[in-house]
C-alpha cells in the first residue's frame, strides 16, 4: 500500500504512462473515467486491492516501477551534468494556476498550463525549481451545454483528501500554518505539497476553520469574484507564498512570477533582507532585484491587474509602514506609470518589472508588444531599447503526445529524447517511412473518434436526448475521414467563430461529396464573459440547426484530459486570434508531437514557427484591430485554404491509401518544430539565459551585507 500510494502521490506519472496499466488492473472503468491514480486507491473494494496486492505480477510490476520512480528522482540529469558547480541551487517559481493533470484542478488554461509543463520540463532536466501557487476550493468553474445550447457554470468541491496532495508539517507533526494580517482580522493559511517528479509544488489555501467566513472563502475560485477577492489572493500568493518558502528553509536565489499576479512576493523578498541586514526597503529591493526574474503574458495593457489606491491602502497600509518602513505614497508609486499621479491605479505588472531585474516576453513578436506596452515606464529609451527580451513558450511533449506518437518517436530517436541530451531528434524523425507516419496519424485520430463518441454520449443524455438521436450523432463521428480541431477559451479576440462567418460555405467544405470532413470543438467562456457565451451558443445552435447535416461536434467542459485527446487525434489545428493578442498561444505547439498540422493566424508562436513547408498561414502578418473588414477577408482566406489546399492535399492518396504530401509537410513539421517548441528548450533557455545569470548577480549583491546595493542607491 505504501509503494501504491507513493506512485499515486508523484504526478510523474500524469506523463510517464509507465504506471497506467496498473491502475487500469484495479478498476478499469474508474481509470477511463478519471484518470486519476489517487481515487482509484480510495476507491477500489478492499478485496480487490487485497487480491491484486497477492499476485506475483501485480507486484512485480508495482515494484520495478517504485524503483524506477525513485531512480528517475535520484540521478543526475541535464543540469547536474551541464553545470555541476553552479550557483543555482533553487528557483521560486510563483503563479497563479498550474495546469499538471485532470486530477489536480487548479487551472484555467494557457498560463497554467505554461506553469505545469515548465515545471515538468525543470523535473526532466534536473533544473532545481520548486513551485509555489494557491490550492482552490472549487478551482476554475466545469461546463455543462444546456437544451438551449447555452454554458451552464458548475463549481464542484476540491476535496484535499481525493487530490495528490499531502499537508505540510513542521518537524513535530504539527500542521504548518502561516498567518497574514488582514484588515480587522488575520487569515490563517494552511500548506499543501504536490511531488512533481523531481520537484515540489506549494500550495496555500485559506479554507481554515480559524478563520472568519469571508477569509476561508479567499482561496475559493480561480479568476472569480471582485477586485477586492483578486487582491487578497494576490496577497495570500505573494506574501504568504515567500513566508512559506521561508518557514520551510527554502532560500531561492532565483524568484521567478509567472505572470504579475505574485508580485508581492518581491517585496517580502526585500523585507526578508531588510530584516537580516538592517537596510533600508530602498537598499533591500535594490539588492534582490537582480534576483526576480518577470515573465508577462499579457498583449494588451489592459489585461494586467490594477487596483484602486484606496483598496491597496485598505490591506497594505499597515504592512507598507510597519513592515516596509514606506509611506502608502512610496508603495503606490512602485506600481503606477507616473509614481506623482495620485490618482492612477496600482498595476501589478509595474511592480513586477520594478522590482524584477530581467523582464522577458513569451514569443518574438509579444517582445515588441511588450516592449511598446511598458515603453512609458522607461522614458528617455528609444522603445526598441525598452528592456524586455523573450523566451518563446514550449510545451512538454510526453504530457501532449499519444500512445502511437510515443512509440513511433521511441523506435526513431529513443526514450531519452526530451531530457536535453539528444541533438539528432530531426535527422532521425526524418528517416521515418511514410507509411509508418501516416499509421501513427490514422490510430491517434481513431482513439479520439472513440473517446468523443463516449463524451458526446454522455453530454446529449446528460440534457435528456432521445438515445436514437445520441445514437445518430455518434455514428456521424468517422475516424476515416479529415478531422479539424479548434478548443480553447472563447473570447471575442480569440475570433472562435471566424468559421461561422458563412455557414452555408463551411457546411459545403465539410460535406464535400468525396473529401468529406468534420469539425471538433471545445473551450468555455468566463462566466463574466456574456460575448464569449454567446460565440459558444452560435456554435451549438449552428449544429442543433443542421438537423444532423453538420459534421461538426461541440464537446463540453473542455479540461486538460480533453485537450491530451484533441492536441492527439486531430489532423488539422485551426487557431485564428486577432494579431498581435496571441501572446504565444501552446495549444498549437502540442500537435507538433502527435503528427498534427497547424493552420493559424500569423501571431504569437506561430509568426516565428510559420513556413510554406510545414503548414498554413492565415493573415498577412499585419495589425488590423478589430476590423470587421479584415474579419471577413480572413474568413474566405481560410475557406479558401481549406477548400482549395488543405483537405485536397490530405486526400491525394496513392494505391497503398498514403497521402504523401501530406505526410511530408507532416514529418517537416514534426522534426522541424517539435524539438524547437518543446518545453525542454523552453527551460534549459530560462536556465542559460535567466537564471543563472541571475544566481550570481544576486550572490553579489548580497555580499558584504548588501554594500554593492547601497553604492548603486548612494552613487
Amino acid at each position: 500500500m505504501e509503494a501504491l500510494t507513493e506512485l499515486a502521490m508523484d504526478l510523474r506519472w500524469s506523463w510517464n504512462h509507465c504506471s497506467d496499466e496498473l491502475w487500469r488492473r484495479l478498476d478499469p472503468e474508474l481509470w477511463a473515467l478519471t484518470h486519476h491514480p489517487n481515487v482509484v486507491l480510495q476507491t477500489v473494494a478492499q478485496d480487490k486491492l487485497a487480491r491484486a496486492l497477492s499476485d506475483s505480477d501485480f507486484r512485480q510490476l508495482l515494484d520495478r516501477l517504485v524503483q524506477a520512480n525513485r531512480q528517475a528522482r535520484a540521478e543526475p540529469a541535464w543540469f547536474q551534468g551541464k553545470y555541476p558547480q553552479a550557483p543555482l541551487t533553487c528557483v521560486a517559481y510563483f503563479c497563479m494556476e498550474f495546469m499538471l493533470s485532470e486530477a489536480l484542478p487548479i487551472y484555467s488554461g494557457g498560463l497554467g498550463n505554461v506553469a505545469g509543463d515548465q515545471l515538468k520540463a525543470a523535473s526532466d532536466l534536473g533544473v532545481p525549481v520548486v513551485g509555489v501557487g494557491l490550492l482552490y476550493q472549487h478551482g476554475y468553474f466545469r461546463q455543462l451545454i444546456d437544451r438551449n445550447g447555452a454554458q451552464q457554470a458548475l463549481y464542484p468541491y476540491n476535496d484535499p483528501g481525493q487530490l495528490p496532495v499531502t499537508p505540510v508539517r513542521q518537524p513535530n507533526g504539527e500542521l504548518l500554518r502561516l498567518e497574514i494580517a488582514l484588515p480587522g482580522s488575520s487569515v490563517w493559511l494552511r500548506a499543501w505539497q504536490v511531488q512533481v517528479g523531481r520537484q515540489r509544488l506549494y500550495l496555500l489555501d485559506s479554507n481554515d476553520a480559524a478563520n472568519i467566513p469571508v477569509h476561508r472563502g479567499i482561496t475559493s475560485e480561480l479568476y472569480g469574484g471582485n477586485p477586492e477577492l483578486r487582491l487578497k489572493q494576490e496577497i495570500v500568493l505573494g506574501l504568504g507564498g515567500w513566508r512559506l518558502l521561508d518557514a520551510l528553509g527554502i532560500k531561492p536565489e532565483v524568484c521567478h512570477l509567472n505572470e504579475g499576479h505574485a508580485a508581492f512576493a518581491l517585496l517580502e523578498r526585500a523585507r526578508g533582507f531588510m530584516k537580516g541586514t538592517g537596510n533600508p526597503f530602498v537598499v533591500a529591493l535594490a539588492a534582490t532585484r537582480p534576483g526576480n526574474l518577470f515573465t508577462t503574458h499579457t498583449a494588451v495593457a489592459s489585461g494586467f491587474d490594477i487596483f484602486p489606491p484606496a483598496l491597496v491602502e485598505q490591506y497594505l497600509g499597515g504592512y507598507a509602514n510597519e513592515a516596509l518602513g514606506l509611506s502608502m505614497r512610496e508603495l503606490l508609486a512602485l506600481g503606477r506609470k507616473d509614481p506623482a499621479d495620485a490618482g492612477e491605479s496600482f498595476n501589478m505588472a509595474y511592480l513586477a518589472i520594478r522590482g524584477s531585474g530581467a523582464v522577458n516576453a513569451v514569443s518574438r513578436l509579444h517582445g515588441q508588444v511588450s516592449r511598446h506596452i511598458f515603453a512609458p515606464l522607461f522614458p528617455r529609451r528609444p522603445e526598441d531599447e525598452v528592456p524586455v527580451g523573450y523566451v518563446t513558450n514550449g510545451v512538454h511533449m510526453p504530457t501532449w503526445d499519444s500512445a502511437a506518437a510515443d512509440k513511433l518517436w521511441t523506435e526513431a530517436c529513443g526514450k531519452c529524447r526530451w531530457l536535453g541530451t539528444s541533438a539528432t531528434i530531426a535527422a532521425d524523425l526524418r528517416e521515418v517511412s511514410d507509411e509508418r507516419l501516416w499509421a501513427m496519424r490514422s490510430a491517434s485520430r481513431k482513439s479520439l473518434v472513440e473517446y468523443a463518441r463516449e463524451g458526446i454520449g454522455r453530454q446529449m443524455a446528460a440534457v435528456g436526448a432521445e438515445p436514437a438521436a445520441i445514437a445518430r450523432t455518434q455514428a456521424r463521428l468517422d475516424p476515416g475521414v479529415m478531422t479539424l480541431g479548434f478548443a480553447r477559451r472563447f473570447a471575442s479576440y480569440k475570433r472562435p467563430n471566424l468559421l461561422l462567418h458563412d455557414p452555408d460555405r463551411l457546411l459545403s467544405i465539410l460535406n464535400h461529396p468525396s473529401r468529406p470532413t468534420q469539425l471538433i470543438l471545445a473551450g468555455k467562456a468566463h462566466p463574466a464573459d456574456q460575448a464569449g457565451q454567446a460565440l459558444i451558443q452560435e456554435w451549438t445552435q449552428f449544429i442543433g440547426r443542421s438537423d444532423g447535416t453538420a459534421p461538426v461536434f461541440f464537446l463540453a467542459d473542455y479540461d486538460m484530459l480533453l485537450a491530451e485527446r484533441l492536441v492527439q487525434g486531430v489532423d488539422v489545428w485551426i487557431n485564428t486570434p486577432r494579431r498581435p493578442w496571441e501572446a504565444s498561444g501552446t495549444s498549437g505547439m502540442k500537435v507538433l508531437v502527435n503528427g498534427g498540422i497547424n493552420v493559424s493566424e500569423l501571431d504569437g508562436w506561430w509568426a516565428e514557427a510559420y513556413a510554406p513547408e510545414v503548414g498554413w498561414a492565415l493573415g498577412d502578418g499585419q495589425e488590423h484591430d478589430d476590423d470587421s473588414t479584415w474579419d471577413a477577408i480572413e474568413a474566405n482566406d481560410l475557406y479558401d485554404k481549406l477548400e482549395r489546399e488543405v483537405i485536397p492535399e490530405f486526400f491525394a492518396r496513392t494505391e497503398k491509401g498514403v497521402p504523401t504530401a501530406w505526410v511530408a509537410r507532416m514529418r517537416e513539421s514534426m522534426a522541424r518544430l517539435t524539438p524547437r517548441f518543446s518545453a525542454t528548450r523552453t527551460v534549459r533557455e530560462y536556465t542559460e539565459q535567466h537564471y543563472l545569470p541571475a544566481a550570481r548577480a544576486y550572490q553579489a549583491h548580497l555580499a558584504d551585507n548588501g554594500a554593492g546595493a547601497r553604492k548603486l542607491i548612494d552613487g
